[in-house]
């Protein structure tokens, strides 16, 4: 699907698109996981699933000192392990869990509101019909 928006979110990073196995900011695609916020845009992750997250992704996210995360899952919502997500609620970071394409949406428009909101976005498989 591809975003159109006049606005540019804080910190100048936008998601324009997203399907299968990628996800573009200001123009530029990226294929796998991509953690995105104000200053940060990381895409140097192994975890491609949601079996994959750990303690050490989650410090990753609260490292970023956000008010929400927001967690894609891929083409499906996944529950994740309330103590996978711990280390977030104890620092009073809120947290969100959606499929991969809704948490483009959301942060597009959380961020366009000046938040302090920090994406992981898992990749969208295409599954079989």
């Amino acid at each position: 699907m591809k975003l159109h928006s006049d606005r540019t979110t804080a910190g100048g990073q936008r998601i324009t698109a997203y399907g299968a196995g990628f996800v573009t900011i200001n123009e530029t695609t990226f294929t796998g996981t991509v953690l995105l916020g104000p200053g940060v845009l990381a895409t140097d992750f192994e975890e491609r699933g949601t079996d994959d997250l750990n303690a050490a992704t989650i410090e990753q996210l609260r490292e970023q000192d956000p008010e929400l995360v927001i967690i894609g899952t891929g083409s499906r919502h996944v529950f994740l392990s309330p103590g996978l997500l711990a280390p977030l609620t104890r620092a009073g970071i809120g947290v969100e869990i959606m499929s991969t394409s809704a948490a483009c949406r959301t942060y597009n428009i959380l961020s366009a509101e000046g938040r302090k909101v920090v994406a992981l976005l898992l990749p969208v498989v295409q599954r079989d019909c």
